[in-house]
């Protein structure tokens, strides 16, 4: 997911991200990463006020974090942009627009996350790995990131927005997936709809790789059926 250069109404490409090591929190006391995604911090309790200065150490006279912003975000948290880890970040923060975060997005994910410093935020990361794991925060996840990474004025992913994020989303644990996105390479489409989204994980879940269990008859969309066929082809070939 790459990240865009100048922000559009329609949004813009965001981040994800990942990290290991913790340092000091600068008011002195340790952040420990818990399992549970819980915060041992010693005296030091959450701060509004501190989250609200962290903040502005990355949004622009907006009061937005930017393309800018969310690059030196991520740099300090030590991370990349890439990384699923920013897109789960963004579903907490229950972010808009890919790329951006606005000051009370911030403030109000920040604040369910109990994090008001950069170490506060990296110790979360075990946490936030978790909800992939779980089957109904993955589709939580995998639902919003439809609407955070289409253009605004759209109602559909384009196509290569798509396949970035299935590849994010879907291709390390969907056997299909490599299958499907040289599908998607070679087909008609330039975008997908809602619709077919949600339907792709569902698919993803529920077909078998070598496709014996597919109901021809099933309420699919067309792009799955056609997705079937072509591979079936492929397969007697």
């Amino acid at each position: 997911m790459p990240v865009k250069k100048k922000r559009k109404s329609s949004g813009s490409v965001a981040a994800a991200a990942d990290e290991t090591g913790l340092k000091k929190c600068k008011l002195g006391s340790y952040c420990r990463s818990q399992a549970s995604g819980k915060v041992i911090s010693g005296e030091e309790h959450f701060s509004s006020k501190k989250c609200l200065a962290w903040f502005y150490e990355y949004a622009g006279p907006d009061e937005v974090v930017g393309p800018e912003g969310m690059e030196k975000f991520c740099e300090d948290i030590g991370v990349e942009p890439e990384n699923i880890i920013m897109l789960v970040l963004a579903w907490k923060l229950e972010a808009e627009s890919m790329g951006f975060f606005t000051k009370e997005e911030w403030l109000k994910g920040m604040t369910s996350l109990q994090c008001d410093c950069t170490e506060k935020l990296q110790s979360k990361f075990d946490f936030l790995r978790s909800q992939l794991n779980d089957i109904s925060s993955f589709k939580n996840i995998y639902r919003y990131a439809f609407d955070f990474a289409r253009d605004k004025d759209q109602r559909s992913l384009d196509i290569d927005t798509a396949k970035s994020m299935l590849a994010l989303l879907l291709g390390r644990t969907w056997p299909l997936f490599s299958v499907f996105y040289q599908y998607l390479e070679q087909s008609k489409y330039r975008v997908m709809n809602k619709d077919q989204w949600y339907n792709v994980l569902e698919f993803s879940r529920t077909v078998h790789a070598d496709l014996s269990n597919y109901d021809e008859d099933g309420a699919w969309p067309v792009l799955l059926d056609e997705f079937v066929e072509w591979q079936k082809v492929r397969q007697a070939s």
